[in-house]
Parts: structure tokens; C-alpha cells; sequence
């Protein structure tokens, strides 16, 4: 057997260093500072053409909880304000009822849904923003104290109905956690979310149906296929990224939301089209089919956030990561900052929905804010 040189292994040596210290961003279009000037482009276009406060209600929050992410990897000052002009505008308020007995959590618009979850999402930037104060100012917080408490103190367990639910009110729970040292907050998650779990999660499909009336074999997609909604499912992805953030190591079933996080990751992973991005009925493309953004964008965040955190595997998921990423700035994103392919509001894949590059919602910036700041991260470390 010839014996290798001293030369021949300096030169693998060398090879394989080389190789290892390679920069991660090696295989990502953009480095930091470019991810940074796209967060930068996208959030100046959407805050100069919506200058003025809009209502509390969830589209506008989603939007506010990716602008809050935006400003936490930015320090860019415009946007702290941005989201505090808002949150004074509403009063640091969701739904305004104070007359308890009339307060309602099915779907409502009105003053007397304060228990409805897409009036409770906007707790969770009243909460970071009072976070950020120096002097604290208990006003930002303590209509979500009041509500929250208060739902937690009755005997029902079905709040979080819907899918988009547990994304607009689980970090709500871990926040107020974290902020309070209340373990109620954990234990009513817990019960709260079991409740959602039992309804709409599919254990063979390790996805999410958006609500009661979708499960399969109750509702089909038009060749007979079971019906998961991409916007839906991204919800869950990133809310559960989102919890796991704040979730003490010994809160109750803490396995369990660690288990369809990555369950949801494994699922998403073999669902995901070519080009990136994910079609409006996961499982079934030709229920809907086209880009979009919004699942697409929430999901990227989800599966950053797990590598980033030790959640994921970089080695399994970064491929996922590098083709959503690529739909997201080279497909969704135009030149101006405008985000487009979003699907409009809705609940559900809709066959012959028109959804193209001028498709831009406040939801769907706001999913967009929350992938760009979690790749700033990724390219930082």
C-alpha cells in the first residue's frame, strides 16, 4: 500500500478547512447587509403607503408582530414608532367592550368579541413594546392582563377554534408568562391548545385543517383529496416558533408542542413545490394552484427560527429554507418593496382565486418581516 505524503495530507487538510469555514451565506443570494436593506425596502414601502393607524384587529396585528421582529434586527427607530402610533390610536386595546357578560369568542368584528383571538393578537406587540420601555408603563399592558385573565378564569376550554387562532393567541400566553411569572398562563395554554390539537390536527398527515368544517372526509378538495390550507398551516408552523421562544423547560405537554413542530417541519418539507413556495391546498396543487406568499413566507420564518434555535436539522431543512427564500425575494418580492402573491383574506384554498404579483396584504408583509429578520439572524451567527 503506498504511503500518502505529508504534502498530499496539508493540501486535504487544507480542502477540507476551506470547505468547512466556507460562509453559510454562501449558498443564499443575499448576505446580512443585503437581507438587511431588503427588511429596510419592504417595510419603508408598506409604512409610507399606510401612513395613518389602522383598528386592532388581527390583519393589522400580524402585520405589527413582523414589523416588531423587523425593528428588533433593524433598531430602525420609524418602525418602534410605526407600531407605537398604533398601538395608542387603539388605546393599547383589542375588541373595547367593558360589559363582561356580553363578551363573546366566536367570529365578531364588533366591541363585544374581546375573547375572539383575532382581537388578542394585538397584545402581543402591546406587550413588546412595553417590554422596550426603559420607565414602564403598566397602560400598555394592562387591557391585555384584564382580558386574558379573564378568559382564564372561566371553565371553557374551546377558545381557539380556527387554526389561525393558535398563532394569534398562543404567544400572547408565553408573553404574558414571561412578563407575570403566572403558571396559569401555561397551564390554560396547555388546555387551551389539546382542545385545538383534538379537533384539527391529522396525526397521518402531521398537518393542520384550518377548522371543523374542513376535516376530511367531511370536506374534500375537488379531486377528493383531504384539504389543508397553506396559510393555515403556516400559522401553526410560526406561532409554535413563536412559543417556543418563551416556553420554560418544565411547561406542561411542552413535548408535545416540540413534537408537531418538527412533525409540522417533516410534513411542509415533502409538500413544497419546486420553485419555493407552498400551493394554497398543501397536498393538492390543483386545487389552487400558483405562488403565495403568506403560508409560504410564515413557514420559511418557522423552519429558520428551528435551525437557528437547534430545533432543526441545518443540514435537513436548510434546502427548504434556501428554495423558499429564493420564491420569496426573487418571485414575491418586486423591485419598489411591494410583497406580492399574497392571497387575499380568506379561510381556504379557492379554485380560480386570482393571486399574482399585485396581491398585497398587511398579514402577508407582516409574515414577510418575520422570515427576512429570523435569515438576518441565521447570517449573523
Amino acid at each position: 500500500m503506498n504511503k500518502i505524503s505529508s504534502f498530499t495530507y496539508c493540501t486535504l487538510f487544507l480542502l477540507l478547512f476551506s470547505a468547512c469555514s466556507t460562509r453559510k451565506q454562501a449558498n443564499i443570494s443575499q448576505n446580512k447587509d443585503e437581507v438587511l436593506e431588503i427588511i429596510n425596502r419592504v417595510n419603508g414601502y408598506w409604512q409610507s403607503s399606510h401612513p395613518e393607524p389602522d383598528r386592532a384587529f388581527w390583519d393589522v396585528a400580524a402585520y405589527h408582530t413582523g414589523n416588531m421582529e423587523a425593528y428588533g434586527v433593524t433598531r430602525n427607530e420609524s418602525f418602534r414608532a410605526y407600531s407605537e402610533r398604533w398601538a395608542e390610536k387603539n388605546e393599547w386595546n383589542g375588541a373595547k367592550s367593558n360589559n363582561k357578560s356580553d363578551w363573546k369568542y366566536t367570529y365578531g368584528e364588533k366591541d363585544d368579541f374581546v375573547l375572539f383571538g383575532d382581537w388578542q393578537i394585538c397584545f402581543q406587540t402591546y406587550i413588546d413594546l412595553y417590554q422596550l420601555d426603559a420607565v414602564k408603563d403598566e397602560r400598555k399592558v394592562a387591557r391585555a392582563k384584564e382580558v386574558m385573565e379573564y378568559e382564564m378564569s372561566t371553565s371553557k376550554h374551546d377558545y381557539w377554534w380556527w387554526v389561525d387562532g393558535l398563532y394569534m393567541v398562543m404567544p400572547v400566553m408565553t408573553k404574558l408568562y414571561k412578563l407575570t411569572g403566572n403558571r396559569q398562563y401555561l397551564e390554560k395554554l396547555s388546555e387551551y391548545y389539546l382542545y385545538s390539537d383534538s379537533l384539527m390536527y391529522d396525526k397521518e398527515e402531521k398537518l393542520f385543517y384550518r377548522d371543523a368544517k374542513y376535516i376530511y372526509p367531511k370536506h374534500k378538495t375537488a379531486s377528493g383529496k383531504k384539504d389543508f390550507w397553506a396559510r393555515g398551516d403556516g400559522w401553526v408552523f410560526a406561532g409554535l416558533a413563536k412559543i417556543l421562544k418563551d416556553l420554560p423547560k418544565d411547561a406542561p405537554n411542552r413535548n408535545l408542542f416540540v413534537n408537531r413542530f418538527k412533525g409540522l417541519a417533516e410534513a411542509l418539507k415533502d409538500a413544497q413545490q419546486a420553485e419555493g413556495y407552498w400551493t394554497r391546498s398543501i397536498l393538492d396543487p390543483a386545487q389552487a394552484p400558483g405562488y403565495e406568499t403568506s403560508g409560504t413566507a410564515f413557514n420559511t420564518y418557522a423552519y429558520l427560527w428551528g435551525i437557528n434555535n437547534g430545533y432543526l436539522s441545518r443540514k435537513e431543512y436548510l434546502p427548504v429554507v434556501l428554495r423558499s427564500w429564493n420564491y420569496l425575494t426573487k418571485i414575491a418580492l418586486q423591485a419598489d418593496g411591494k410583497v406580492g402573491y399574497i392571497q387575499p383574506i380568506g379561510e381556504r384554498a379557492i379554485p380560480g382565486q386570482v393571486v399574482d404579483k399585485n396581491s398585497t396584504a398587511n398579514f402577508g408583509v407582516g409574515a414577510f418581516l418575520l422570515a427576512s429578520s429570523e435569515m438576518y439572524r441565521y447570517l449573523s451567527k
